[in-house]
Parts: structure tokens; C-alpha cells; sequence
């Protein structure tokens, strides 16, 4: 399965992007806690460069707190501090604005130490589409200033909002790579609506669910369960393939319409209907 979106707002705020991350000090990378790999742009080291980065695993009510606890302690074995968010509900938000703070304490101590002035620090708010970036940026801000919305695509424009007289933030639209390398990384984007829409078939990633599921449940029985499926579907996906339960599924409870019952099925692990479930888990060396 070939998966491929980068419409062109995207490739021409990638652009403005690169031309303002030259003024900003401070660079919050927001990923999706169910996928923080698959969300990880390549580029993000280039484009950081020695400006200071905060980790923003967001979507934390979407995963368990022992699998948090793992990419936690993961992440740190790693080098890195994540910062785990609920942006929607404002969990762990305030822990992201005390660390964009001092990091900011430190550029300006910089500027002291040049004899400059100090002034607001400016950061910027990166990642793929629909991880929550403008949902945390509104709550950083405490008022709805930027549009949230769950899908794809929303931000098209950069904006630069000013959180305080410290802080002043730039809203970015959602960046992806121009060609993902990673079929596997492109269906986990397109299950969880990290990427448009436009660029992949419900039905097709409904199954491709429904087998990611399974073989998760097979290497890591004690974090991922399929059993969600028959809690909510009444059937047992044990001895189907993807495709196989999709249909059945469609037959038994939606009059064999199998694009509505892959939608129900999307919007089901979407919204968490279907549990706390990570798509992703971390490897060992």
C-alpha cells in the first residue's frame, strides 16, 4: 500500500517555516503519543539545529500510564525529556510552559551577557498534522486564539501569537516529509489521521487496524489487545485476516456496507472507543 500526501500549503509553509525558525529561540516538537516514531520528522534535527527543543508527546489520555511509562523512561535512555500533554483537557501543559520559560531565561542571559537587552522569547510549535499543536497552543495561551480541530489540514497559515510578555509563539501548519520512506509508518499516520484523508483508503486502513492489532497483541500481549474488537463489534478477529473481519463485520451489523463500517471502525479507535491502545511501543537495542 502506497500512502503519499504533501499538498502544496504544506510544501509552501514548510518554506515560510525554515525562513522564520532564523528568529526563534526555542523549538516545542509536538508528537502523537499512540505513534511518537512514526511522527517524528526526519528533518527536525536539521531545521533545530542548536536552538533548544522540547519533546511534546501529546494525546497522553490515548495511551496507558504503563506504556507512558516506558516511552518515559525510553525517551531518557535516549538523551531526550518528553513532556507528555493532554492539549485537549490542558494535562501537562503547564509543566510545557515552565520549561519553554527557562529555556527562554537562558537565551536571555545570553543577551545579557552580550549586553543586549532581554526581549520575549520566541518559540515555535512543530510537528505533523493533527497532533494537537493549536489545541496546545490555545492552552498555553488559556483562550482559543488559533482554530483546533481533529483532522488533518486545519493550520494553513503561520501565526505568531503572544502568550505573555516572556513568551510569544508561532502556530505552524502541520509538516511531513515529502515522501514517506515507511509504508508501515504511513499507515499508523493514516489510522491515527496524522496525514490527509485524500491520501489513503478507509477500507484498506480499517484492515490494515484490525491486523495491526492482531500482531501486536501476538508480540506484546500485555499492553495491546485485540479483544477491543469483539467488546465492541461482537466478533472475535482471532481467525480472520483484516479484510475477512472488515466484511464480516459489515455483513453482520451494517447491512454489508463496508466503507460506513470501516469509517465506524476508524472513528471508533480515533476517538478511543476502542481503549487505550498504542500503535507503537518502544524497541530494545
Amino acid at each position: 500500500m502506497t500512502i503519499q500526501w504533501y499538498p502544496g500549503h504544506i510544501a509552501k509553509a514548510e518554506r515560510n517555516l525554515k525562513e522564520q525558525l532564523k528568529r526563534v529561540d526555542v523549538v516545542l516538537e509536538v508528537r502523537d503519543a499512540r505513534i511518537p516514531l512514526a511522527t517524528h520528522h526526519p528533518q527536525v534535527s536539521e531545521w533545530v539545529g542548536s536552538k533548544s527543543r522540547l519533546l511534546v508527546i501529546n494525546r497522553m489520555d490515548m495511551i496507558s500510564p504503563e506504556v507512558m511509562k516506558m516511552w518515559q523512561e525510553w525517551f531518557e535512555v535516549e538523551g531526550e525529556v518528553p513532556y507528555f500533554t493532554n492539549a485537549k483537557l490542558g494535562d501537562g501543559v503547564k509543566e510545557v510552559a515552565k520549561a519553554t520559560r527557562a529555556a527562554g531565561s537562558a537565551v536571555n542571559q545570553r543577551r545579557r551577557d552580550r549586553g543586549m537587552l532581554p526581549r520575549p522569547v520566541r518559540a515555535v510549535v512543530i510537528g505533523f498534522p493533527n497532533v494537537g499543536k493549536s489545541a496546545l497552543i490555545n492552552r498555553l495561551l488559556k483562550r482559543k486564539v488559533v482554530e483546533s480541530a481533529r483532522r488533518a489540514g486545519v493550520t494553513r497559515q503561520l501565526k505568531w501569537v503572544r502568550i505573555s510578555d516572556e513568551i510569544e509563539l508561532l502556530d505552524a501548519p502541520g509538516v511531513i516529509p515529502s515522501r514517506i520512506k515507511n509504508p508501515e509508518d504511513a499507515i499508523k499516520l493514516a489510522i491515527c489521521e496524522d496525514i490527509g484523508d485524500a491520501a489513503y483508503d478507509n477500507q484498506r486502513i480499517a484492515a490494515s487496524l484490525i491486523d495491526l492489532l492482531t500482531s501486536l497483541e501476538n508480540d506484546n500481549n500485555s499492553f495491546v489487545s485485540a479483544s477491543c474488537l469483539q467488546s465492541r463489534y461482537q466478533l472475535e478477529p482471532t481467525n480472520y485476516t483484516g479484510e475477512g473481519y472488515l466484511h464480516t463485520v459489515a455483513k453482520q451489523l451494517n447491512q454489508e456496507d463496508v466503507e460506513r463500517t470501516a469509517r465506524r471502525i476508524l472513528d471508533d479507535f480515533r476517538k478511543g472507543l476502542l481503549g487505550q491502545i498504542p500503535l507503537e511501543l518502544p524497541y530494545k537495542d
